[in-house]
């Protein structure tokens, strides 16, 4: 029996060993037929709409929008401009039935009714969830009145605010009846939520079951500084900005003019690519960098507003609703997020943290900071694209290492602009779908299974068996499984346990016992 010990160990190890070396999913490039193969027109232009899933229409879903007053210190010291940001909003669809409830934390800059989570929130009402929409803790409705130091940036910072609100929206939402708790996030709203379930593993207000990752930055810095680069772009004809701007708009014109009608939508921006008005490539990537440095200028200008820094806004200059702020805007414009980390997040961090330097900051709020946490928790999967523009080199490598099977990466798309065609909603509903939390652990407490039955059953042909008894549980995110021997010389006990809520990887043990000999081993696998 010892040397069948020492070979099923063994098996159990080298079962384990293949088990880490899951891959990511690499879709397909012929068999994916998503039609736009350059990363900027996606981005841009989306997925043409009869390539999007249907999904219903806002007034066929039972929604409201609610308001919550967290920084009520501030309804008196924001300027009088501010009124409508002194509470924070957001939108809550729900279902006529007991149903999970899954939480969307909006991109950069974007407010909880924007594009993206509009969509995401017909996806997954259609689909039987409860769904809150979320601003990004850098939109300025957020970092008015829900951020505490409203300096968004230090992602362990901006997910403490984010979950003190979704604690808040669960507090004045008690009546609703919620049977599970999920989270995802776009684009920056995915880096963030990966910082707030890290941070629910030690506060288990949620315990959430799954928790997508769209699109997230793996070194924001990086990703920041690659659509900052976007700004920079060399037009041909083009000497700044405002001739930018005029060209996009005579293209926007013309275009409007041959279709005898004006609609601004994503179908239009697709069609506007597909028509000889269409933009050029260095055209889109200066429109894709003009948009993001806007998001920059938005979050510089209110930081520096709110905290009274004086770097933008003359700290006690007299602002009212008749104030014109277009001198401080364009002020701000002319700071990149390169340049708000330098000025408001790095001196923010340094004061209240003991910081150190850029590199450091980069670090601590980055995907590297839970690399541990995320390749250990199964509950946690990322959906990416190839040739997004945010992606650096390495990136892909370090979510292949860190997600292993549980990373999907899509062949185009850009920047989230596949997020809305149809295979991609489908992978996404499929992903909710499957069982919860532990998945990853149940499997290699089967192998575990398939180990213990191994065992008894070559145990069994040295010795006939007098008593067998088999039992197998899974509760709370644990998964065990014992089986008990019995022969006439030795009895063998196998046992197989796995918690995901522990952080548990799995362990099994055998005890065997012959004339009063008995041997042990446990295993602990990384």
């Amino acid at each position: 029996m010892p040397h069948f010990l020492r070979f099923a160990a063994l098996l159990g190890g080298l079962a384990l060993g293949c088990a880490n070396l899951a891959q990511a999913r690499d879709v397909d490039a012929a068999s994916y037929g998503y039609p736009l193969t350059n990363p900027f027109e996606a981005t841009i232009a989306t997925t043409p709409p009869e390539l999007r899933p249907e999904l219903p229409h806002s007034e066929d879903i039972d929604q409201k929008d609610y308001s919550l007053k967290l920084r009520p210190e501030r309804e008196f010291a924001l300027p009088d401009n501010f009124w409508p940001v002194k509470k924070l909003r957001y939108r809550l669809a729900r279902q006529d039935h007991a149903a999970p409830l899954i939480f969307i934390i909006a991109g950069t800059g974007a407010h909880y009714a924007s594009s993206f989570p509009e969509y995401l929130k017909k996806l997954f009402y259609q689909a039987g969830y409860h769904v809150v929409q979320l601003s990004s803790p850098t939109s300025w409705d957020f970092m008015a009145s829900a951020s505490r130091f409203a300096t968004p940036g230090f992602s362990s910072d901006d997910a403490d605010d984010l979950y003190r609100v979704m604690q808040a929206v669960r507090a004045q939402q008690r009546d609703l009846p919620v049977t599970d708790y999920y989270l995802t996030g776009y684009s920056l709203g995915a880096l963030n939520a990966a910082f707030v379930s890290h941070l629910d593993e030690s506060r288990r207000s949620f315990n959430f079951k799954k928790v997508l990752l769209l699109n997230p930055p793996v070194n924001l810095y990086t990703s920041v500084s690659n659509l900052d680069k976007l700004v920079e772009t060399q037009v041909k004809g083009i000497t700044d900005s405002r001739t930018f701007y005029e060209v996009v708009l005579s293209k926007l014109t013309r275009y409007f003019r041959q279709k005898g009608y004006v609609d601004i939508n994503d179908a239009m921006l697709y069609d506007f690519q597909q028509s000889k008005q269409r933009l050029s490539n260095e055209e889109m990537a200066m429109l894709i960098g003009t948009s993001f440095r806007f998001s920059a200028a938005d979050i510089a200008f209110t930081s520096d507003l709110v905290n009274r820094r004086g770097l933008i806004t003359p700290p006690n200059y007299p602002i009212n609703e008749g104030t014109s702020l277009e001198p401080f805007f364009k002020r701000a414009l002319q700071c990149d997020f390169e340049c708000y980390m330098t000025e408001q997040l790095i001196p923010m961090w340094r004061a209240r943290y003991d910081g150190g330097s850029l590199t450091q900051l980069v670090n601590q709020v980055s995907l590297y900071k839970l690399q541990d946490y995320l390749h250990d928790s199964p509950k946690i999967a990322v959906m990416h694209n190839a040739d997004d523009v945010i992606l650096g080199p390495g990136d892909l490598g370090f979510l292949r290492r860190t997600f292993g099977e549980r990373l999907t990466v899509y062949p185009y798309g850009g920047h989230c602009g596949n997020l809305n065609y149809k295979v991609n909603a489908q992978d996404m509903l499929d992903f909710f779908a499957t069982p919860a939390a532990g998945q990853t652990q149940v499997a290699s407490a089967a192998v575990f299974l398939l180990l213990t039955i191994a065992s008894a059953a070559l145990g069994d042909t040295i010795m006939p068996a007098r008593s067998v008894s088999w039992a197998i549980s899974g509760e709370n995110g644990a998964f065990s499984t014992s089986l008990m021997l019995r022969g006439s010389t030795t009895s063998t006990r196998s046992t197989a346990a796995s918690s995901g809520l522990r952080k548990e990887p799995g362990k099994v043990r055998c005890r065997s016992s012959e004339n009063l000999a008995a041997s042990a081993f446990s295993g602990s696998p990384s």
